[in-house]
This record gives structure tokens, C-alpha cells and sequence, in this order.
């Protein structure tokens, strides 16, 4: 990965001569970015955020995806796909069978991060139904070097179930909620702990759910203090704050 430790060693060793400075510029060449023509891969993101560019799949042609992944993967760069398919990652393992599928997060990525904290990310899901975006949230977290813990269907149905993981809850650095129906959990839990917590609304539930619409306004309202919202069903965005509150 061209990260800020590998540009400081390569300029060090064109001082010393070690390197010509044409190889130097070869290794440099597609910072900041690089034209794809259907795409401009953003290279240097990875040292102005905590992770480099993530790539959307939906909408894009498999081959598309294959010509992104060939350039990240030469760059050495983080690889880290969303909204794939079982089909796409097939499609793409022939060519680089060093990737990985998570099928519930519907990720594609090439590696996890090193545990950079033992702090731990707590993320609670209300229904089983809310468990893909959970685990969008868990994997992302996971690529980007944090401890995850999830606690799955504690909704307020059977507000039991959650009142016996208070030490959990409380142990944790920062937490992530999601739920859809109507979204109360995160209300809850911000009533519990004084921890940061992010919230998730998804597209679960009946009509007048408005897929998604319901949840997302209940949390946005939510009278517990500490409370940050994410779009409808953006697990991905959830992990990658939780991630820059946790560091």
C-alpha cells in the first residue's frame, strides 16, 4: 500500500541514490488519482481518510468492477467492494482469488485491518431482518482495525432480551443500533449509556414503515442525548464513523 511510511522510505532512498528517480515517479505516477475513463480511482484518499476509496457496485458492469479491482489491487491499495453479489464475486475470484465474500454484508474486500484498539464496537440490531445491515456495519469496522461485538434481536418487542446485556453495553467504547419497524431501540439504549451511539435506520417493516422513512424520523427525534443518525440501511456508514470515534 502506498501509505505515508512507504512515500517518506521512497523519497529517502532518492536522497540516497538507492532508487532513480524514475522509478520513484512509476511508483508515484497515479497519485492522486487514476483515470479509468468509466472511473477515476482515487489513490490518495488513503492518506487524507481512514480508509481508501470504497467501491459501489450497484450499477456498475461486472467488468467495470474487474478493471477496479485489477488497478487497486496493482496499487497494493485497500481493496473493499459493497452491494456485490454472490455473482459479481464469483465473476471476480477467477481473476483474483485472493479476495473475500461476506454474503450477509454483501462486502467484497482483499483484507482485514490489524487491530489498531482493543476498545470494542458494540452493535445491537432490534430483529434478525435487521442483521444484513448490521453486518455491513461489522465487516466494515473489521477492514478498518477494530474489535466488534454484536448483539442481534434485542428489540423493544421483548425489552428482557436487552436489559441482561447492560454490562456488555456499558463496556463498550462506542455503539452502533440498528432497527427498522418503527426505530425505538436507539432511544433505549441512549437512555442506558452514556457512550456515542449511532444509529441506523432500515427499510424493515410494514407500509406505514415507509421503508424506512418511520425509524429514521424516530431516531432523528429521539429525546435520549448522544444519539447521531445514518441514512436508511448505510450499515457501511455507520462502521466507518464508529471506526473514526473509536481510533
Amino acid at each position: 500500500m502506498l501509505s505515508k511510511k512507504h512515500i517518506k522510505d521512497l523519497l529517502n532512498r532518492v536522497y540516497s541514490k538507492k532508487v532513480s528517480a524514475g522509478k520513484a515517479y512509476e511508483s508515484l505516477k497515479h497519485l492522486p488519482y487514476q483515470d479509468l475513463d468509466f472511473a477515476r480511482l482515487d489513490h490518495h484518499r488513503v492518506f487524507r481518510k481512514a480508509l481508501g476509496e470504497v467501491v459501489y457496485c450497484a450499477g456498475k458492469k461486472p467488468e467495470q468492477v474487474r478493471k477496479i479491482a485489477a488497478a487497486l489491487i496493482k496499487q497494493k491499495a485497500p481493496v473493499m467492494f459493497t452491494r456485490a453479489d454472490r455473482r459479481l464475486y464469483e465473476f471476480l475470484a477467477r481473476d483474483f482469488p485472493g479476495l473475500k465474500y461476506n454474503e450477509a454484508a454483501r462486502i467484497i474486500y482483499l483484507n482485514k485491518g490489524r487491530l489498531k484498539s482493543g476498545k470494542v464496537v458494540l452493535i445491537l440490531t432490534a430483529g434478525t431482518s435487521d442483521i444484513p445491515v448490521a453486518e455491513e456495519a461489522r465487516q466494515t469496522l473489521e477492514i478498518m482495525g477494530n474489535k466488534v461485538k454484536t448483539i442481534y434481536d434485542v428489540g423493544v418487542a421483548g425489552i428482557h432480551r436487552l436489559l441482561d446485556k447492560l454490562p456488555e453495553i456499558t463496556r463498550a467504547n462506542v455503539i452502533i443500533v440498528v432497527a427498522g419497524m418503527e426505530g425505538a431501540l436507539a432511544s433505549v439504549i441512549g437512555g442506558l449509556t452514556d457512550k456515542p451511539i449511532i444509529a441506523v435506520p432500515t427499510s424493515v417493516g410494514y407500509g406505514s414503515s415507509f421503508k424506512g422513512i418511520a425509524p429514521l424520523l424516530t431516531m432523528m427525534n429521539s429525546c435520549s442525548p448522544g444519539v447521531a443518525v445514518v441514512n436508511i440501511d448505510n450499515g457501511f456508514g455507520a462502521g466507518y464513523f464508529a471506526s473514526v470515534i473509536n481510533k
